[in-house]
């Protein structure tokens, strides 16, 4: 098995790939996911997570979770490298964890530790209180995001629809 599609629990056990594959499927939804997004800057690339997620929040404002990831940024820069930015936070009153995918047509600078721009932005928005197995799925979801062959298959994606098969495949 391919270490990027494993999640390591908080014990040190490794969960079989099909539960991230799992974790996908229950925090984003193919409404939630946008291929060949215009964002002019991180900020913007932000506001545009920031609408995604709250579509399946109606009690949220995007000015919320915005304000959030924002405030998560400043406490250090969410880029993986290689062009891929992992922006999430904890928003308060949340009942389970929600996700969004950007695919964006041009890369924005995202003051990435490699000094490479963004093109792929997954965002996380969990609850506030964060158990161990939520912990151990943003860890496994950053692992994941790692995997170069699915960075491959998502920077392929021409469309919405094919950025979630891609990223759920």
């Amino acid at each position: 098995m391919h270490p990027a599609r494993a999640a390591v629990e908080p014990h040190g056990h490794t969960r079989p790939a099909q539960i991230t594959h799992m974790l996908l499927e229950e925090i984003i939804q193919p409404d939630r996911v946008l291929c060949n997004a215009r964002a002019r800057s991180k900020k913007h690339c932000l506001e545009i997570l920031s609408e995604l997620l709250v579509r399946s929040m109606p009690d949220l404002s995007s000015d919320a979770i915005l304000s959030s990831l924002i405030e998560r940024e400043r406490l250090g820069c969410t880029s993986l490298g290689q062009g891929v930015a992992f922006p999430h936070c904890r928003i308060e009153g949340l009942e389970s964890s929600v996700a969004a995918l950007l695919k964006l047509s041009d890369a924005v600078d995202f003051d990435s530790p490699d000094g490479e721009a963004v093109d792929l932005v997954f965002g996380l928005v969990v609850p506030a209180a964060l158990d161990e197995t939520r912990q151990a799925d943003v860890s496994s979801i950053a692992e994941l995001l790692g995997d170069e062959d699915l960075r491959a298959r998502l920077r392929a994606a021409q469309t919405s629809s094919e950025l979630y098969e891609a990223l759920c495949a």
